[in-house]
């Protein structure tokens, strides 16, 4: 392990050491943080040499770098948590066996914000939705700030003095140390697995999600899935979301006789489905979500409706990319658990349906150990060519089959890398029995194995598309 400028003399000085552990981007804004409150302040990291060290404030003078400090952690008056470090690494379990408070930066700034939140979760889409309710807000002339798992540390937004709505998106890693957030409104916009190689199963997943409604004065559920509903008192305000035509003053869809959808708020027709930039019907899920929590926030209906009808939705989040020889091309490399997946094949599957069109499906990557015949279903019926690469390609088709994918509508595919992909949509979509009218990158995995991460793997992806494009 390294020292840098750590000193016996320094740790026992006072009785408020506060310890942040893990120097990413989160434990950076913490430290700067506490030091202008005046607090004494420790830093610990893995790396021997943490690529943001540099910029740590000079009144962070204890620094140990290596490894996590037990010795120092047990010397911390409250310890002040990155997202991306387990609650379980030895050194923090030791400390919260001895009763030293284990908090997130979220904690912090919960405690310090004086301006209603909207908190976001979910295991998917959470982006999109804390994106758009922003741009509500902002588009509705409301000083609005915009952080939390979305990129810009929450704590980062207090510097904004005339901030009067936050919109924060929260990881489920980022909830379990989180107590009492008291959002205005709240939201767990769906559930799926992920990230039980952190959680260890499906409750203690849930229970980290859930944590997002404690103390909050309003909130917003998905009448799709039962995991989104809050255990808190019925007589909180609340409004629902759903596929389907809503009650009385909750939000859904209403399909006229001719087909064509709308997002409604009880029996009123507010936006017809073809106004919306954004496509599939999990966006329309999306965009009911954002108007139901920007309702519980106080923003006007008509200014979100504007709003809605210019977003064009975030990279590599079911992202359009081009259209060549006929087909779409969609970038959804964001799509890193089966949940995303299912919604993105789901979504895109029923836009192609009613003209007799098919999807061609990428999967693969690092599976992080979900079970992938959950797709089966999805890819059933919207799906004729599945793709895979990566790491656990093998096993997601074992998975696949186990789960009776249906072989004489569904060809499988073993590509190995995007380039193998490319080189066999182009020999798929070629025959004249091709039923393929869009191909989607929607991995349902991480994808470590042969990338920095989602964002490089979809730029590959979508300049694969382009080169295509060139070639045509």
């Amino acid at each position: 392990m390294t020292t840098n400028t750590a000193t016996e003399s320094l740790l026992h000085k006072g009785s408020g050491l506060q310890v942040v552990v893990g120097l990413g981007q989160s434990g950076l804004s913490v430290a700067q943080y506490l030091t202008k409150q005046g607090y004494q302040v420790a830093v610990t990291d893995n790396q021997v040499n943490p690529t943001l060290a540099d910029q740590l404030p000079a009144a962070a003078e204890i620094r140990q770098f290596g490894a996590i400090d037990a010795d120092l952690l047990q010397r911390a008056a409250r310890i002040i948590i990155s997202p991306g470090i387990s609650l379980k690494t030895p050194a923090v379990a030791a400390a919260k066996e001895a009763s030293i408070p284990v908090v997130s930066d979220i904690q912090l700034f919960c405690e310090a914000c004086r301006v209603p939140i909207v908190a976001i979760t979910g295991s998917n889409a959470k982006s999109t939705v804390t994106t758009l309710v922003g741009q509500m807000a902002a588009d509705a002339g409301v000083n609005v700030g915009v952080g939390g798992n979305i990129g810009v540390p929450a704590l980062t937004l207090l510097s904004n003095t005339e901030m009067e709505l936050a919109v924060i998106e929260l990881s489920s890693f980022q909830l379990e140390t989180v107590t009492n957030l008291g959002a205005q409104v709240a939201t767990v916009l769906n559930m799926s697995p992920d990230h039980l190689d952190r959680h260890g199963d499906m409750l203690g997943y849930h229970q980290a999600k859930h944590r997002i409604f404690q103390g909050a004065k309003s909130v917003v559920i998905n009448r799709e899935d039962a995991l989104t509903r809050p255990l808190v008192a019925d007589n909180l305000p609340r409004l629902s979301t759903g596929i389907h035509a809503p009650d009385k003053g909750q939000y859904g869809l209403i399909t006229d006789s001719e087909g064509q959808t709308y997002l409604a708020r009880g029996t009123e027709r507010l936006l017809s489905a073809d106004k919306l930039r954004i496509k599939g019907r999990h966006n329309l899920l999306n965009a009911q979500a954002a108007l139901a929590l920007g309702e519980l926030a106080g923003l006007p209906l008509d200014s979100m409706l504007a709003t809605l009808q210019s977003f064009t939705g975030l990279e590599h989040r079911c992202e359009y990319v081009a259209t060549i020889a006929g087909i779409d091309y969609f970038n959804d490399s964001k799509g890193t658990n089966i949940g995303s997946t299912m919604a993105a094949v789901e979504g895109l599957g029923a836009v192609y349906a009613p003209k007799d069109g098919k999807l061609l499906l990428i999967l693969g990557g690092q599976g992080k150990g979900q079970q992938f015949g959950e797709l089966t279903p999805f890819i059933n019926q919207y799906v004729s060519q599945v793709l895979f690469i990566g790491e656990d390609s093998q096993q997601i088709e074992q998975h696949l089959r186990a789960a009776r994918i249906n072989d004489d509508e569904v060809s499988m595919h073993q590509c190995q890398t995007l380039e193998g992909a490319f080189a066999t949509i182009q020999q798929v979509t070629k025959s004249s029995l091709s039923q393929v009218q869009a191909v989607l990158l929607s991995p349902a995995c991480a994808s470590f194995d042969q990338f920095s991460g989602f964002a490089e793997r979809g730029k590959y992806f979508s300049q694969l598309v382009n080169q295509l494009d060139k070639a045509s």
